[in-house]
């Protein structure tokens, strides 16, 4: 089973690493691709560990266009954060003979278990990329609870790995994650096609967790809300309605504008100008998340 076209992603990921690096570090990179594709291991680990060293650390350059490749090759994949290193150490993993599928899957099982947090990174971030992605739903949990932050990002956010091959509850459990270490909500991929009630219930009590302590509350947290309220959780937005924070009010908005609920309608009529706002398009989730990690 692919994901994407390994020889697309190849081709994309060389000219984004070309435009980013030098010749030197290409032709360095090059052999090291032909001994992995031609089964070397030791040279793939090796490469694979040094890849910062030849190719440098330094952020992709990136564009538009870029981003609209990236699509097309993957709904949802999202270098735009990558380093040169990371992107380097993707082409090497994405040359491994893969026709076999629990060897390619031991091959990649050994670099997770020997990485230092850059190689994980690298690794987790390529998740929607690999062959056989069916195999790495496991690793991708161990993600989810890892402490280091950079990591945990590297699957959760900008990935479209989760939301389509995660079971509900682990899901479910990235998400109240990311809102608990302070990552944004709104780079999630897939934030609303994977809503579900259970979820809307587990973030409901967390907010009031947060109240109870005195703890603000990310305005973020209620976007995967709006199609789940009913009598309790119409209480805590109209708890939102009432603060003072803008963004707050924002969200209460726009949660009960994607509800049908004939409640929340009515609590939201009673709130024209945002109501207006939120059908001139002016309140969506994104710009919420945006406004809201450029406060914290």
């Amino acid at each position: 089973m692919y994901q994407a076209d390994i020889y697309a992603t190849r081709t994309f990921l060389k000219e984004l690493l070309e435009r980013s690096t030098n010749f030197k570090a290409m032709e360095w990179l090059e052999k090291k691709l032909d001994l992995a594709a031609a089964g070397n291991d030791k040279d793939f680990y090796l490469a694979f560990s040094a890849a910062p060293r030849f190719v440098g650390k330094d952020k992709l350059q990136y564009t538009a266009a870029d981003a609209e490749k990236a699509q097309l090759i993957r709904k949802g994949f999202d270098p735009s954060r990558w380093t040169t290193a990371q992107t380097a150490r993707t082409l090497l993993v994405l040359s491994l003979p893969h026709d076999d599928a629990e060897a390619f899957l031991n091959k990649i099982e050994t670099l997770f278990s020997t990485a230092d947090m850059g190689e994980l990174v690298a690794l987790y971030a390529a998740l929607p990329l690999l062959p056989h992605p069916e195999l790495f739903i496991k690793r991708a949990a161990e993600g989810f609870r890892t402490n280091m932050g950079d990591v945990f990002e590297a699957v959760a956010l900008d990935n479209p790995y989760p939301a389509d091959y995660m079971e509900d509850d682990a899901w479910n459990n990235m998400v109240l994650k990311t809102l608990f270490v302070g990552k944004p909500i709104f780079r999630i991929y897939g934030i609303e096609k994977r809503r579900n009630a259970k979820l809307a219930r587990i973030l409901s009590d967390y907010a009031h967790e947060r109240w109870a302590a005195g703890r603000p509350v990310s305005p973020e947290l209620w976007r995967p809300i709006g199609p789940f309220i009913d009598d309790n959780i119409l209480k805590d937005i109209e708890k939102l309605f009432s603060q003072p924070n803008e963004l707050e009010q924002e969200a209460a908005a726009l949660a009960c504008a994607q509800s049908e609920s004939t409640p929340a309608k009515e609590l939201l009529n009673a709130h024209p100008q945002l109501k207006a706002r939120v059908e001139n398009g002016e309140i969506t989730w994104s710009l919420i998340g945006e406004k809201n990690l450029s406060l914290n």
